[in-house]
């Protein structure tokens, strides 16, 4: 059994969105738990419950939100213990070109620091899934993607 974690914050509701999609291709791997929650229902010692971790937020001035963010930046307290465990990003944007990619490398560094392993995609969305408004069907594939990509690697290491 490997535990999964799907945190977010959303403010229309695009990311909430995709994080249910993520965790519908997570839950398809056997032996895999997902749990997806709302970031402002996680705490820093939550993160230490799970094998994987997977982060999504809306894009901000070309980054994540600060609500994400201040999780990450609470996180400091654990640095070290996350070491291992599997990672991934997604974002949405309110436009093409709106920071998609530069938040979700964001994200995924802040994970590398914390030592996290992280599965690039040698198809789609290389860094992690993106959308522009609400997913469309092709993100909603990528999000499903990464969510399964994620559990099989942590019930490889983990389960």
């Amino acid at each position: 059994m490997a535990r999964v974690l799907i945190t977010y914050y959303s403010r229309t509701g695009n990311t909430e969105k995709m994080a249910h999609l993520v965790a519908e291709g997570a839950t398809e791997v056997p032996g895999a738990e997902v749990v997806t929650r709302p970031v402002a229902e996680v705490t820093p010692d939550d993160l230490l419950q799970f094998d994987a971790i997977i982060m999504g937020s809306p894009v901000y001035y070309g980054t994540m939100a600060a609500e994400l963010k201040e999780l990450i930046d609470q996180s400091v307290c654990h640095h070290g213990k996350l070491q291992g465990k599997v990672g991934g990003a997604f974002a949405s944007s309110g436009g093409v070109g709106g920071g998609n990619e530069t938040t979700v490398l964001d994200i995924n560094k802040a994970l590398l620091i914390h030592g996290m392993i992280i599965a690039g995609d040698s198809g789609g969305d290389h860094y992690g899934p993106v959308a522009v408004g609400a997913p469309d069907d092709r993100s909603a594939a990528e999000c499903r993607k990464l969510g399964r990509r994620v559990a099989e690697l942590a019930i490889k290491l983990f389960g």
